[in-house]
């Protein structure tokens, strides 16, 4: 078996004990977005996504900077904050051109004010890798990600695609999927066992999306992914589930298993 990286960002160490809880902002405006934070300044997590893709104002970068300034400022400090611009080709509010994706990116990069970028690794590679340089040069941690919003992939085919965030530069790769049947979740978490315990070197993060999905969100320690998604509120993707079920189950597991 390959060691497990793990990666420290903040006080959090992603990729060692409980998974680390991910809660999804949503919000049209400003306000929203600001006045989400504060609510979820009162629970316990570990990472606020900021799916900027909701955004009103998500295309005029000033404003986008602005708001994103306000929100870092808004959150404890030590909360970990991901920006996400989510395409409409997997399963985002908006369709963006890959020029201003990376444009938008990179300036939330040089703001300082985030700590994880996620970028979509099935962008084109020459892309994708401008991207996560350009990330990087801020020293800002990536995501890269794919999202299947129809299917689930064969076992193979999600190993592949986390192995392609990985080859490309990500530093935590990341895949959801949609399952139709109860096999199609078994092949998710079969390909989560077989990528952590083979070819990773770094934490991945996967998940099985919608009512059937749910079993991966809350047995991701077992299975070897180190994050999971809770909602506060509006969800970002089906199958998520209030943060503070999700806390106790996650808890749980974890006193009564150690991979």
């Amino acid at each position: 078996m390959i060691k497990l990286k793990t990666i420290k960002v903040k006080n959090i160490v992603i990729g060692e004990g409980i998974p680390k809880v991910i809660v999804p902002i949503v919000g049209k405006t400003k306000l929203e977005i600001i006045n989400k934070a504060k609510e979820i300044n009162n629970i316990k997590i570990d990472v606020v996504e900021w799916r900027a893709d909701f955004y009103k104002d998500v295309f005029e970068i000033e404003k986008v900077l602005d708001t994103l300034k306000d929100l870092s400022l808004t959150l404890k400090k030590e909360i970990v904050l991901l920006f996400t611009f989510r395409t409409k080709k997997e399963g985002g509010e908006k369709e963006i051109s890959m020029k201003d994706y990376t444009e938008l990116n990179k300036a939330v990069a040089k703001s300082k004010n985030v700590d994880m970028i996620d970028v979509e690794i099935f962008s084109g590679d020459d892309i994708v890798k401008e991207n996560i340089k350009n990330i990087h040069e801020a020293e800002i941690l990536v995501i890269g990600s794919n999202h299947d919003f129809f299917k689930t992939p064969s076992k193979d085919d999600i190993i592949s695609r986390l192995l392609k965030a990985q080859e490309i530069g990500a530093d935590i790769p990341k895949i959801a999927v949609m399952p139709k049947t109860i096999e199609d979740v078994l092949i998710l978490l079969n390909a989560t066992s077989e990528m952590y315990d083979k070819y990773t070197n770094r934490p991945i993060v996967t998940m099985s999306m919608g009512a059937l999905g749910v079993i991966s969100r809350i047995s991701s320690e077992v299975f070897g992914s180190a994050m999971t998604f809770g909602a506060v509120g509006e969800v970002s993707a089906p199958g998520q589930i209030p943060v503070k079920d999700l806390s106790i189950i996650l808890n749980i597991l974890n006193k009564s298993f150690k991979r």
